[in-house]
């Protein structure tokens, strides 16, 4: 998926734009399975997130990279 289809998809879910929270889940389950970002949902429902627009939340989501200890 594209950095412009995950926004339009991060837009979707910020405006909870399903037509019923089934299609809504499937939206945000689309939106977790293509970045690399495991807590990437945090960035719709925390409050210190809040504030983010979806290309900020489409760019953090992207930007996390895993670490082995």
């Amino acid at each position: 998926m594209t950095r412009t289809e995950l926004i339009e998809l991060a837009e979707k879910i910020q405006n909870a734009s399903g037509a019923t929270e089934i299609e809504n889940d499937e939206l945000l389950e689309l939106f977790l399975a293509s970045v690399p970002d495991p807590n990437a949902s945090n960035y719709f429902f925390e409050l210190e997130y809040d504030e983010l627009s979806p290309e900020e939340i489409v760019d953090r989501a992207l930007a996390y990279k895993h670490f082995q200890l």
